[in-house]
């Protein structure tokens, strides 16, 4: 089956009895068990349980990935991943990540003697030079908040020569426009809250894996930690899923419409988004991904004031987070990278000026004319 009936008949398991067309929510934190000497796949639910591996199949099956692992939240997937470090080990990061990404790193990681060092830019890296406590590669591409694109073939391809591990963040791709794993990447996390949901009602994560060892640990570790999605949360997301092509394809649409309207107009210094032809390795992006998502970002021009804009927005609402169907903008220094210091905020260039829009499924012509009489109320 293609992507889009993978996404509604995908991940079932054997529990048809009762002809549901959607997969049961099993509220039981329990199963009883044949005998001693026989016991079944179903034992406690944090362990494992039927709702929740319904959705980890499904997602895996959407990924081409062997196996999927459902988690509360997409920081709850990242820790799971991180888990797999020990005593010693070094990591590297791409020099713009999710804000609770960098401050898991900047501040947990020591208190387990932990290393990590960024890098400003992966395509360009010479592993060679690495440090030989290297044990993890982290990149998010398209990153957050200023849409770098790593090249992950290049990346993985490399860091596998070293028997360093490829993690990959495809929160705003997804696997319908982007598979890190077939491009090499050893791993893929996920904050499935976001475009996987779609409805910005739960918290969830989801990581992906092909490796069996890989998967073993991980799967230990999800059952120790207990960060697990619960079995109505599990639902509600195999529930989003079944629209996700859908939804992305609307969300890619009016992003890209946004992005070329922006890039027009006199009040906007820069935009970035993988989608225009003039963003940095734009023809990276289209060797690696059938897509370009729904996140955008820009910087305002001196004769316009951020703050006023914001104001003047209708249909934008002044939110973190992104992948509902609705629209939202954030302030990335003050809002979703807030945890990164002053000094490295400037080094990225994450200034006051920059703004994060995630652009949702409103009517294309309705979001337009809102911006543009909002960049009419900031004239300064």
């Amino acid at each position: 089956m293609r992507y889009e009936s993978i996404a509604i008949h995908g991940g079932r398991m054997d529990d048809r009895e009762k002809k549901a067309v959607n997969y049961p929510i099993y509220l039981s934190s329990t199963f009883a068990q044949p005998s001693l000497d026989q016991f079944q796949e179903f034992v406690y639910s944090r362990g494992n349980n039927p709702t929740r591996s319904n959705v980890e199949n499904l997602a895996a099956e959407l990924e081409g990935a062997q196996y999927g692992l459902a988690l509360a939240s997409g920081m709850a997937a990242t820790s799971l991943v991180f888990g797999l470090l020990k005593q010693g080990d070094k990591v590297l990061i791409n020099n713009n990540v999710y804000g609770g990404t960098w401050r898991f790193v900047s501040n947990v990681f020591a208190d387990h003697g932990i290393e990590y060092e960024i890098v400003n830019d992966f395509n360009n890296y010479n592993f060679d030079t690495a440090d030989s406590n290297v044990k993890m590669v982290f990149i998010e591409t398209p990153s957050n908040p200023l849409l770098e694109i790593t090249d992950i073939r290049k990346v993985s391809a490399e860091a596998k020569r070293k028997e360093i591990l490829t993690v990959v963040d495809n929160t705003f791709l997804t696997s319908y426009f982007q598979k890190p794993l077939n491009l090499g990447a050893d791993i893929v996390v996920y904050s499935a809250t976001k475009y996987y949901a779609g409805h910005s009602d739960i918290l969830a994560g989801l990581v992906m894996v092909n490796n069996d060892e890989l998967y073993a640990k991980l799967k230990f570790l999800q059952n120790t930690y207990g960060g697990i999605l619960s079995p109505i949360d599990s639902f509600l997301l195999a529930r989003g899923i079944k629209t996700l092509s859908l939804r992305l394809d609307k969300h890619q649409k009016n992003a890209l419409l946004v992005a070329r309207y922006f890039q027009q107009h006199p009040a906007v210094k820069n935009v970035y988004y993988p989608g225009l032809k003039s963003h940095k390795n734009h023809e990276v992006q289209r060797s690696q991904a059938g897509g370009d998502g729904g996140v955008l970002s820009i910087r305002l021009n001196d004769g316009w004031d951020s703050k006023k804009f914001i104001g003047g927005l209708k249909i934008f609402d002044l939110a973190v987070s992104l992948g509902g169907v609705e629209s939202l903008i954030c302030h990335p220094a003050s809002m979703t990278h807030e945890s990164y210091a002053l000094e490295l905020q400037n080094k990225i260039g994450i200034d006051n000026k920059l703004l994060r829009l995630a652009v949702g499924l409103e009517h294309e012509e309705d979001i337009l004319e809102d911006i543009s009489n909002a960049l009419k109320e900031a004239k300064i």
